[in-house]
C-alpha cells in the first residue's frame, strides 16, 4: 500500500517560512488500525486523515495522530485541513473531530478555526521573565508525563507573547507552532493575542468569554511524499 501525504507548513510567518510541518492524508486511503503506523512513521507532530466531503458539502470529518496518540482535537491539524480542502476546490465550513465540530472560515490569506478551549489538552503554563530564558529553556529539563507552554511577553500592551512548547508525552519533544496551546494561552489571559512560536511561527487568536477561541494562520505547502 502506497500512500501519499500531502506536507504542509501551518502558522508560517507572512513571507511563508517557518510554520509546523503536518501530514495530510485521504482518509479512505489508509483503514483506521493503520492510521497510528503511519502518523508514527512520518514523524509530524501531527497528522491528519480526512474524510473527503462529497460534493456540495460543506463538512468534512477527520482524526489527528501525533506520533504515539490520536488526539480529540489539535490546532494546527484543523487550520491546515480546512486550507487544504479549499485548495482541492471543497472549501467547508466545518470540521467534525472526536472534540466536537470545529467551525472553518477564509479570510485573504488566513485560514480560522472556532472551537472550545477545553478540547485542548491541559498545558503546564509557564510565564517566564525574558526571551532570552525562553529561548535558553531545555525540554529535558520539564517532566514529561504532561505538555509544557513556556511564554513571555512580547508587548503587553498590543497581546503580543513568545512561546514554546514540549510535549515529550505525546511523541513530540518540542512542537514548532501549537494551536491548542494559543486556544488555551487565550483563554487563560482572556485576550486577543499574537504569538510567535518555536523558530518564528505566527499564530493570531481573538477571545470570546463564552468559551471559544478563533486559531488563525497561514498555510504553505512542501508537496507531496508517500510512504508504504
Amino acid at each position: 500500500m502506497t500512500v501519499d501525504v500531502t506536507v504542509l507548513r501551518v502558522f508560517t510567518d507572512p513571507d511563508g517560512s517557518f510554520g509546523n510541518p503536518l501530514g495530510v492524508v485521504d482518509a479512505a486511503c489508509v483503514p483506521p488500525a493503520e492510521r497510528q503506523r503511519v502518523a508514527t512513521e512520518l514523524g509530524y507532530s501531527e497528522t491528519i486523515f480526512i474524510d473527503l466531503p462529497e460534493s456540495g458539502s460543506t463538512t468534512a470529518h477527520a482524526h489527528i495522530f501525533t506520533p504515539a496518540t490520536e488526539l480529540p482535537f489539535a490546532g494546527h491539524p484543523t487550520v491546515g485541513a480546512g486550507w487544504w480542502l479549499r485548495e482541492r476546490g471543497t472549501p467547508v465550513h466545518t470540521l467534525q473531530v472526536p472534540a466536537g465540530i470545529v467551525q472553518i472560515s477564509y479570510h485573504d490569506d488566513l485560514t480560522t478555526v472556532r472551537a472550545r478551549a477545553e478540547w485542548s489538552p491541559e498545558f503546564a503554563l509557564h510565564e517566564l521573565l525574558s526571551v532570552e530564558e525562553l529561548l535558553s529553556s531545555d525540554p529535558g529539563d520539564y517532566p514529561d508525563d504532561v505538555e509544557h507552554y513556556l511564554w513571555t511577553w512580547l508587548d503587553r500592551d498590543s497581546g503580543q507573547i513568545r512561546s514554546r512548547m514540549f510535549a515529550t508525552d505525546l511523541g513530540v519533544p518540542e512542537d514548532e507552532a501549537t494551536g491548542s496551546a494559543a486556544a488555551r494561552i487565550t483563554d487563560y489571559l482572556s485576550r486577543d493575542l499574537t504569538i510567535t512560536q518555536g523558530k518564528g511561527s505566527k499564530i493570531y487568536t481573538t477571545w470570546t468569554p463564552e468559551g471559544w477561541v478563533l486559531v488563525a494562520g497561514r498555510v504553505v505547502s512542501d508537496g507531496v511524499r508517500q510512504i508504504e
